[in-house]
């Protein structure tokens, strides 16, 4: 998909303001949550739900957490609990409290695994364009996982938001007199990164992963005059244009 009226690297666009995500579009981060999330479907054994409506089950909870307690692991920890303690025939005790935890320790201390050709593609963006990290949940989480990436000198600026709708993209807007006709919002997320994004006058690049988190799951809503969005395959693929 592309609505933009230049297809090369002949007519790369410089000078420009680039909002970059960063869980699943600069470095893998659900893959580990999706792992932690099949051994705790795992260790309940349920013996009347499926896997499937167990995590459907799930989803339901995390959205309920997320509305109180937002994003991060430990609204990823009180979900797995909150699920449990719905679906289990018998009480949680310590001992189930402990093992469920344990499910979610490696999500915290994992190394940062960069998605390929990312530093390289910063590093060049970085001559050319203004690069302002946007993502969203715990800001000691997100801004400890950048330091951990290697990729905060790469960044102008950083910028944690609770949760990413048009009226947080519309006060980024203002925050930082953005020129919304020269600045881009970039990430994997359609429901958080593109559509609202979009929605805020911004232009926008989706950039698709194989495992985006199902409460991320959404279409691109259809373009209205005048919005710009391109879709590529890979990160690396930015130098095509920027």
């Amino acid at each position: 998909m592309s609505t933009l009226p230049f297809a090369s690297s002949h007519a790369r666009r410089t000078h420009q303001t680039l909002l970059i995500d960063a869980d699943d579009t600069l470095w893998e981060n659900n893959i580990y949550f999706e792992r932690a999330i099949a051994d705790f479907i795992s260790y309940l054994d349920h013996r009347v739900h499926t896997p499937a409506e167990v995590r459907e089950h799930l989803n339901t909870c995390e959205r309920a957490t997320i509305a109180t307690q937002g994003y991060g692991v430990h609204s990823f920890r009180h979900s797995l609990i909150a699920c449990f303690e719905q679906l289990s025939e018998s009480p949680v005790t310590p001992e189930h409290h402990a093992s469920i935890v344990s499910f979610t320790e490696a999500i915290a201390s994992n190394e940062i695994e960069l998605l390929p050709a990312v530093e390289t593609t910063l590093r060049e963006l970085q001559q050319r364009h203004k690069l302002i990290l946007v993502t969203k949940g715990n800001t000691l989480e997100q801004t400890g996982k950048l330091e951990r990436s290697g990729l905060r000198p790469l960044f102008n600026t950083v910028e944690v938001l609770a949760e990413k709708h048009h009226e947080a993209y519309r006060e980024l807007i203002q925050h930082h007199d953005f020129d919304p006709s020269s600045t881009w919002m970039i990430g994997n997320s359609a429901k958080s990164d593109i559509n609202p994004a979009l929605a805020a006058g911004l232009n926008a690049v989706f950039i698709p992963h194989d495992f985006t988190w199902v409460l991320e799951h959404d279409v691109v809503d259809p373009l209205a005059a005048g919005e710009r969005l391109l879709e590529l395959g890979a990160f690396a693929d930015l130098l095509r244009y920027f």
